[in-house]
Order: C-alpha cells, then sequence, then structure tokens
C-alpha cells in the first residue's frame, strides 16, 4: 500500500502519517513543496523514533511522482468526491492521495481524476478531518479489504496472559 501527500504543510500530522506507515508496512510519497523541513523536531517527535525506519520517497512536483508511478492506481482523498472510501476495492499495491491541511488536493487534479475520487463521510457543518486521522481511516480500510497481508493480528499482555 502507498500513502500520497501533496504538499503536506504541518509537520506532526507528517510525523503521525509516518508513524502509521511503519506500523503498517506502507510507503509514503511526499510531493513537494513541503510547508516544512524533514528535519523538524516536530517532525521527529510525531514519529517518534520510526522515522528512520520509514520507506519513504519525495518529489519535486505531482508531474514528477506521476512519472515515477506511472501504472499506479491513485485513488483521490477528498470532502469533494462523490464517492465513499467505503464503495470502492482497494488493491495491496494502490496508491491513496491527500492534500495540503489548508487547501486539499488541486481541483485541477480532481477534475482529471474524478472516478477515482474518494471521501470520508461527516456532518455537513464541518470543513474536514485531521489529516493524521483521515489517512488512518481510509489506509486500514484498504488494508482491511487486503486482508492485513503480513501484519499481526492478536497480542499478547505484557504481564498477565489471556484466559482460554
Amino acid at each position: 500500500m502507498n500513502i500520497v501527500l501533496h504538499q503536506p504543510e504541518i509537520p506532526s500530522n507528517t510525523g503521525n502519517i509516518g508513524r502509521t506507515c511503519v506500523a503498517t508496512g506502507t510507503r509514503l510519497h511526499l510531493i513537494e513543496p513541503l510547508g516544512f523541513k524533514l528535519t523538524e523536531k516536530a517532525l521527529e517527535r510525531a514519529g517518534m523514533d520510526y522515522w528512520d525506519k520509514l520507506d519513504y520517497k519525495r518529489y519535486i512536483n505531482y508531474e514528477e511522482y506521476l512519472a515515477a508511478n506511472q501504472g499506479a492506481k491513485i485513488w483521490y482523498a477528498t470532502t469533494k468526491a462523490k464517492k465513499c472510501y467505503t464503495e470502492v476495492s482497494f488493491g495491496p499495491d494502490d496508491h491513496i492521495m491527500f492534500g495540503r491541511e489548508s487547501a486539499g488536493i488541486p481541483e485541477e487534479i480532481l477534475v482529471d481524476n474524478e472516478e477515482a475520487c474518494i471521501r470520508i463521510p461527516m456532518l455537513p457543518t464541518i470543513r474536514s478531518l485531521n489529516l493524521a486521522n483521515s489517512v488512518a481511516i481510509v489506509l486500514f480500510e484498504a488494508l482491511r479489504q487486503n486482508g492485513f497481508e503480513e501484519m499481526e493480528r492478536s497480542g499478547e499482555l505484557h504481564h498477565l496472559k489471556w484466559r482460554e
């Protein structure tokens, strides 16, 4: 699975998303310009000590991202979509793109990809969800659809044992 951030602005969101990507074996694609430096403390703090384990790629712009990922199935997460993220079938190598916190994915990109635009349902009185939360919601649905491949599905207690 692949998460794509188009011009993210807030380092703590990207740090949290990076941590989620590490926990799920997901590659993170960052399309510049970024609203921060990858060395910022807020990014490191949010990603904790996982950032060095993150599989990520940076791109100068959207065109470079497209050229480097030819043939990829890309889903565009936007509050402007007509289709819910639970109404599509995600493949194990799909890319799910999210836009910057203040403006989302540019409408020029969305109109060229209308059938691949997906949204998270929410009340009409709210403009959008937090970016890191949105990524987690959609990513885990995509992973669920693909059987949580290679992920642990049960855990153990630290000090006690589960009852049989």
